[in-house]
């Protein structure tokens, strides 16, 4: 998958991807590439330091059936964002601390949250 970083990737290419172990410099997305891939990512934000988004939700079981979504995909494609969330809302921020910035990793994790049905 991360060879397919300098083609046009499309949402389903993120979501169904994989993470891949990497790290050094050469795996961080430039701001270029990064804004780009972030179109495809609805409300979806760089802050400079990682991608971030946050979540509401009707209540807090909501909230917590979610976050709960969001740390299986985190377990299974071995890539743990940071997670902060409350009664009725969810904020997910990712980085890639091995490569100093962000990643494809980040991006595929973030379209498999944004592929998560919701109430």
């Amino acid at each position: 998958m991360h060879a397919a970083v300098s083609q046009r990737l499309t949402f389903n290419d993120l979501a169904g991807g994989t993470c891949q172990p990497c790290s050094g410099a050469g795996h961080r997305l430039d701001t270029s590439r990064l804004d780009e891939l972030l179109t495809l990512l609805p409300g979806w934000e760089n802050d400079g330091k990682s991608i971030v988004k946050s979540f509401a939700f009707a209540d807090y079981e909501a909230t917590l059936v979610f976050v709960n979504a969001v740390a299986r995909i985190a377990q299974v494609q071995d890539h743990h964002p940071d997670i902060a969330f409350g009664y009725n809302q969810c904020r997910i921020a990712y980085a890639t601390h091995s490569v100093g910035g962000i990643s494809l990793n980040d991006l595929i994790c973030a379209a498999k949250i944004e592929a998560l049905p919701r109430p």
